[in-house]
């Protein structure tokens, strides 16, 4: 399995006890979607290893707890914490509405309810406090916040998603 072709899960942060359990903070807002894994695939040395789960469940609401088949020891713990978690890209529940995963909107048209057609989403930076959509306005790079206010529609048929971003916000690029 190639890491191009799943999407990130969450990071192994600590261990939970003496018997190789561990705990996963999780990239999502719905942690409980992931206590039925059977398996996962683990980052070590920029390979994917799959692990078998033989218990998930979760801890302290934000926590994903762990144990790994043949992970029975601390120092089996410890040599995975800091490691990250993919699932394949074809596990992901399909969104509707203007729900969306970041990966699929790369290559949407960004179309202000004013300004008209922007250009195209060519990244998602999702690094900072405030997520943001990198678009291509004919070669000039414009910032975009990802946020329920600006955008209004999303159109899977049409890749396009509308916007109505704040009066001057597109100017301050051009």
């Amino acid at each position: 399995m190639q890491k191009k072709d799943c999407f990130f899960v969450g990071k192994i942060v600590k261990k939970y006890s003496f018997k190789g359990e561990l705990l996963i903070k999780l990239d999502t807002d719905e942690p409980e979607t992931f206590i039925g894994m059977e398996s996962v695939f683990v980052e070590k040395h920029k390979n994917l290893i799959p692990f078998f789960l033989e218990r998930a469940v979760l801890h302290k609401s934000s926590l994903l707890r762990v144990k790994f088949e043949e992970v029975d020891t601390e120092a089996d713990a410890e040599s995975l914490i800091g490691s990250e978690l993919y699932l394949p890209l074809d596990l992901l529940p399909e969104l509707s509405g203007n729900k969306f995963y970041y990966h699929e909107i790369i290559g949407y048209t960004a179309h202000d309810k004013t300004f008209g057609i922007i250009g195209p989403i060519t990244s998602v930076n999702d690094a900072t406090a405030q997520h943001l959509f990198h678009i291509d306005h004919n070669g000039k790079e414009v910032l975009i916040p990802i946020s329920d206010e600006i955008i209004k529609k999303l159109d899977r048929e049409q890749r396009i998603i509308h916007l109505e971003v704040p009066e001057g916000l597109i100017d301050l690029y051009l």
